[in-house]
């Protein structure tokens, strides 16, 4: 049987003995949990004081829990951190790749949330873990006590990227530099250090994964109209993948309390941006009872 997310074993090997590196030297203390779900196994990522209010962290496209490394040391001081390995990315978790139409994924979730044994929890998810965040908290508004978006899917027009830099692929090495700076911008000269720890993984992530060649489900109108938890997006003006100002505009037309965030500048990629969602789960989850996110009531459909 075919893999649907690496294009070799060998290449899968590779990132997996990479992200074990990068796990191995984690800058907080840290649990690591694998459950059992109706799509596989799903790893999971546990940090932070275990009486704090949850927060579940879902990484986009191409990548894995690693991708929080920059931001986990502030979040953890205040949070309990879950970053969950998205099914059918370059993780730990099962290489299944469900249709992302219907309620799949939110099953999927129901059994993380199940699993880890809390009812609700901040979801924070970037790009395509954005999207995440948001059919869950469409599809099950009680679990969601707040959502903060970076970069995320599924409320802007999704641009057609492949078809804007099929001429780079012609171009060779320099035409594949110019692919990576339409996404993630001009290369610093030196990279941060946290970022810096996660280059090779992710280096060897663009090489060994099948991208995901799918349109992304938008919400509708109503759907957005009924996301009445906190919610804060930060997008950036130039980002090649989605029309941020798209998702600026119908976020200010049918979510009128959500916080908004537009970096001119910005690209899909948006570094140092910790603070900024730190200070938002402070506010949202501020008065949390830990208690009120211990057992798991009826799913909401």
């Amino acid at each position: 049987m075919r893999d649907p997310v690496f294009r070799s074993e060998a290449g899968a090997v590779e990132v997996m003995r990479e992200y074990r590196a990068v796990l191995d030297h984690w800058p907080v203390p840290k649990q690591e949990i694998e459950l059992s779900t109706s799509q596989g196994a799903t790893f999971v990522l546990a940090c932070g004081p275990e009486t704090a209010p949850p927060v579940v962290l879902l990484h986009g496209a191409q990548a894995n829990s690693a991708a929080w490394r920059p931001d986990i040391a502030l979040w953890s001081s205040r949070f309990r951190l879950y970053a969950v390995d998205m099914i059918g990315e370059a993780g730990l978790s099962a290489r299944v790749r469900p249709p992302l139409i219907g309620d799949t994924y939110a099953i999927w979730l129901d059994d993380v949330f199940t699993g880890l044994g809390f009812a609700r929890a901040a979801l924070v998810g970037t790009s395509l873990g954005g999207w995440l965040a948001l059919d869950y908290a469409m599809r099950r508004p009680s679990r969601a006590s707040a959502l903060a978006l970076i970069c995320p899917a599924g409320i802007g027009r999704q641009k057609n990227f492949l078809l804007a830099v099929a001429p780079y692929l012609l171009l060779g090495a320099w035409g594949k530099r110019k692919i990576v700076e339409k996404v993630f911008g001009p290369a610093p000269k030196h990279l941060p250090i946290d970022l810096e720890a996660i280059s090779p993984l992710m280096e060897s992530i663009s090489r060994a994964i099948k991208p995901r060649a799918v349109k992304i489900p938008q919400l509708s109108n109503a759907a957005l109209e009924a996301l009445a938890m906190p919610l804060l997006a930060i997008v950036g003006g130039r980002d090649a993948l989605i029309d941020s100002y798209d998702t600026r505009l119908r976020l200010e037309r049918h979510v009128p309390n959500a916080e908004v965030y537009f970096i001119e500048e910005g690209y899909h990629f948006l570094p140092d941006q910790s603070q900024r969602v730190f200070d938002f789960l402070v506010r949202s989850l501020q008065g949390h009872d830990p208690h009120d996110s211990k057992s798991c009531p009826a799913s909401d459909e």
